[in-house]
């Protein structure tokens, strides 16, 4: 499983984004892709995520109301509508997936990272 990230870029504060991963390899197997953010000196922190089944949503204390996480029909890709983003959300994004694999014939739950996008807030 991979996911690749796209949409990432200068915005002003006040202002909106769209982010989107879109997710490859063994579809079927991905319980849950979400959205993490690192900013420099900072721990990667939760965001957003989605669950494939049922499409529920676990958002981060600093953007619950802001940015909401979906998901397109296909199950592939997913979006993170980044709104009246502040200079604290400049950060490297990362895009999540969580997958099931069957090892040695049991259930290993895995992950998988993309490369991040970058999003400046200029005040």
């Amino acid at each position: 499983v991979q996911g690749v990230e796209s949409g990432g870029g200068l915005v002003q504060a006040g202002g909106s984004l769209r982010v989107s991963c879109v997710a490859s390899g063994s579809i079927s197997s991905i319980l849950d892709m979400g959205w993490y953010r690192q900013a420099p000196g900072k721990q990667r922190e939760l965001v957003a995520s989605i669950t494939i089944t049922g499409g529920r949503t676990t958002y981060g204390d600093s953007v619950k109301g802001r940015f909401p996480i979906s998901k397109d029909d296909a199950e592939t890709t997913v979006y993170l509508q980044m709104n009246n983003v502040q200079p604290e959300d400049t950060a490297v994004y990362y895009c999540n997936a969580e997958f099931l694999r069957v090892v040695d014939g049991r259930d290993k739950y895995l992950e998988a990272w993309g490369q991040g996008t970058l999003v400046t807030v200029s005040s």
